[in-house]
């Protein structure tokens, strides 16, 4: 061949393309062959015969499935798998720096991770399959690299179990309903204003001034689970022991139910004020976004009270009292 003159260069871009791919050593270009060859096995099982179940709307995709269910109560879960990524990305350090040997205890995750996808088509259970996709998106790695990897990609995956639409939540409506009716009516009457409940209806006991069903739509299941992923990221991202992670993200179901309940009360105290066709209309419509500040108040303010130094603020009261005392 004849060699290049030199007005005849290549573009800068290649160059860095070209040089960037050279550098790499050869085993390195091998991993990246390896990875890319199961980038492309696990495309063939989740995406070409992932799903069984609604193949005429979503063909054969789990994405696609998964994708059709993320509406409704559960549209915050099309932010999961960012949620996950960004996760991943903060502990990029951690895992770069993690010592690599082949664990073959992995294996017998990923050999889990695929009897569940394959039970799950057969079933025609794609919730199923979803399990055994995460399964192995964490497998192989602990696999390939090890466990001292692996442990910094359990957040990250596990994260993703919450993304899982499961039908046996939906059946928490009816007792969410009757309990935050119960407690809201109880509240409501305590602080002066006459209730009277019947079953998940609260109405004017003075007269005809409201009557205020709760319907399902209403029940705090929506924001439970919404909650639940946001206080699961959030102790995540702040708590430094686990078992602060864990409190923390058990606290996010109390948290729903308090922050529903408060919307309860606040929709029967705007109709008893301002009449009902206010409280069902524009405040019924709104109080989400004020209900969503009482939540995140109440998240932060559990985040600080697992974190106070109590031996310390407990002396510093003492002191002061004592102070108080003899002067």
């Amino acid at each position: 061949m004849f060699p290049r003159r030199m007005n005849d260069r290549i573009p800068s871009w290649q160059v860095r393309r070209g040089l960037r791919w050279s550098r790499l050593s050869g085993a390195a270009q091998l991993e990246i062959g390896f990875w890319a060859v199961v980038v492309g096995l696990l495309f063939f099982l989740f995406h070409l015969h992932g799903n069984s179940q609604e193949v005429a709307t979503c063909r054969h995709s789990l994405f696609r499935w998964l994708d059709s269910r993320w509406t409704g109560d559960y549209a915050y879960c099309r932010f999961l798998p960012l949620a996950s990524l960004y996760a991943l990305w903060r502990r990029r350090r951690e895992i770069a720096a993690a010592p690599r040997r082949t664990d073959w205890r992995g294996a017998i995750v990923v050999a889990a991770a695929l009897v569940l996808h394959w039970m799950g088509v057969l079933a025609q259970q794609p919730r199923v399959s979803a399990v055994g996709f995460i399964l192995v998106l964490w497998g192989l790695p602990f696999l390939i690299y090890g466990f001292s990897l692996a442990r910094w990609l359990l957040f990250p995956c596990g994260y993703l179990f919450l993304a899982i639409p499961l039908n046996f939540i939906d059946s928490m409506t009816a007792p969410l309903r009757l309990f935050a009716t119960a407690v809201s009516g109880a509240i409501l009457n305590g602080f002066g204003l006459e209730v009277q409940r019947v079953g998940s209806g609260l109405f004017s006991a003075a007269g005809n001034a409201f009557s205020f069903n709760v319907a399902p739509e209403c029940s705090g299941l929506r924001s439970l689970l919404a909650m639940t992923a946001l206080m699961a990221f959030y102790a995540w991202l702040t708590q430094k022991t686990l078992f602060k992670k864990w409190l923390l993200f058990l606290c996010s179901i109390p948290v729903a139910v308090v922050a529903n309940i408060c919307r309860i009360i606040l929709v029967v105290v705007v109709a008893a004020f301002f009449g009902q066709d206010v409280a069902m209309g524009l405040w019924h419509d709104y109080s989400g976004y004020p209900i969503f500040l009482i939540s995140l108040a109440l998240m932060f303010t559990l985040d600080r009270l697992f974190n106070v130094d109590y031996r310390t603020a407990w002396k510093r009261i003492v002191n002061l009292f004592l102070a108080r005392a003899s002067s």
